[in-house]
C-alpha cells in the first residue's frame, strides 16, 4: 500500500474510539509500557497512549520515515514516542513491554506472519499481553457488484497473494498464532470493518479509492473485463459505492493473549 498519501490514508481511516474500545477489551491499563508495532500515521499510538496514562508510555514503531515524520508532526503527548525501525529486525534495544499491539500489519507478510509474531513476542515481558488485529476475506465480502467487478476484485487479491506476499485471510489465523506460541487466556473478538451500505461516508470513500488504486496497479492485473482498462474499473467502483443497494464489509478479528510467566 505504499504511496505518497499512505500516511494520510491510514490517518483518515482510523477511528480512535474503536482503537480505544479494542485496547480496553484487550486489557491495556494505565501505567503500562506499550508498543504499537507498525504504527502507521501514529493515530493508533496516540489513542493507546491515552489509555496508558497516567504513568505509562507508548512507543510507535514503523519502518517508513515518511509515516514517522507524519506521526511526530500530528501527535504529541506525555509518554508518547515514535521510532523508525523495521520490526523484522532485532528489537532488543527497545527493552521489554507490558502490552504489544499489532494492527493491520501481518496482512502484508503472508509467508512470514507467524514468524514475525514469534519474533516480536521476545519484546513482551512474561505475563504481558499481545493484541493482534487484522482482517479476514479482505475486500472480498460484498453484494450488489456486477460479475465482471467480482471477477476483477477476486483476481486482484489472488495476484497480490502470489506476487506481493499479501494475505487477505490472515485474520482467521491470529488465534492459532498465539495458541501455537503458548500464550494463555486467549480471547477473540469479531466485528465488522469497512461496513458500507446506504451511505458511503467520505473517509470510507477516500480509503477505498486509495486501496483500489494502489492494489489494482501493484497486482499487475490486466482488467480484461473492461474495454477502458484500469481507469474504467476505478470509475465503476465509484459508481457502485454511490449505489445505496450495494452492501460490503470485512470481518475484523481482534485476538489477545497473555505471555506465560515462564
Amino acid at each position: 500500500m505504499e504511496s505518497d498519501d499512505e500516511a494520510t490514508r491510514l490517518d483518515v481511516k482510523t477511528d480512535g474510539r474503536t482503537v480505544e474500545e479494542h485496547a480496553r477489551w484487550a486489557g491495556l491499563k494505565p501505567g503500562q509500557r506499550v508498543a504499537d508495532l507498525g504504527c502507521g500515521s501514529g493515530k493508533t499510538t496516540f489513542h493507546l497512549n491515552r489509555l496508558a496514562q497516567p504513568g505509562g508510555g507508548t512507543l510507535g514503531v514503523d519502518m517508513t520515515a515518511q509515516r514517522i515524520d507524519f506521526a511526530r508532526q500530528h501527535y504529541r503527548a506525555e509518554g508518547l514516542e515514535f521510532l523508525v525501525k523495521d520490526i523484522r529486525e532485532p528489537l532488543g534495544e527497545l527493552g521489554q513491554f507490558d502490552f504489544i499491539w499489532i494492527r493491520f500489519v501481518l496482512e502484508y507478510y503472508r509467508a512470514q506472519s507467524f514468524d514475525l509474531v514469534r519474533h516480536v513476542a521476545d519484546a513482551l515481558r512474561p505475563g504481558g499481553t499481545m493484541c493482534l488485529i487484522d482482517l479476514d476475506c479482505n475486500c472480498l465480502r460484498f453484494h450488489g457488484f456486477p460479475p465482471r467487478t467480482e471477477r476483477a476484485v477476486g483476481r486482484i487479491m489472488e495476484l497480490l497473494e502470489a506476487r506481493r506476499n499479501f494475505d487477505p485471510y490472515v485474520g482467521v489465523k491470529l488465534y492459532s498464532y498465539l495458541y501455537d506460541l503458548g500464550f494463555q487466556d486467549l480471547q477473540v473478538l469479531v466485528a465488522p470493518h469497512n461496513l458500507i451500505y446506504a451511505t458511503f461516508q467520505e473517509n470510507a470513500k477516500f480509503n477505498w479509492r486509495k486501496k483500489a488504486e494502489i492494489a489494482g496497479k501493484l497486482s499487475g492485473y490486466d482488467f480484461e473485463e473492461y474495454p477502458g482498462g484500469y481507469a474504467e474499473f476505478i470509475s465503476e467502483l465509484d459508481r457502485l459505492f454511490a449505489d445505496p443497494r450495494v452492501f460490503t464489509y470485512t470481518p475484523l478479528m481482534v485476538c489477545r493473549g497473555r505471555k506465560p510467566e515462564s
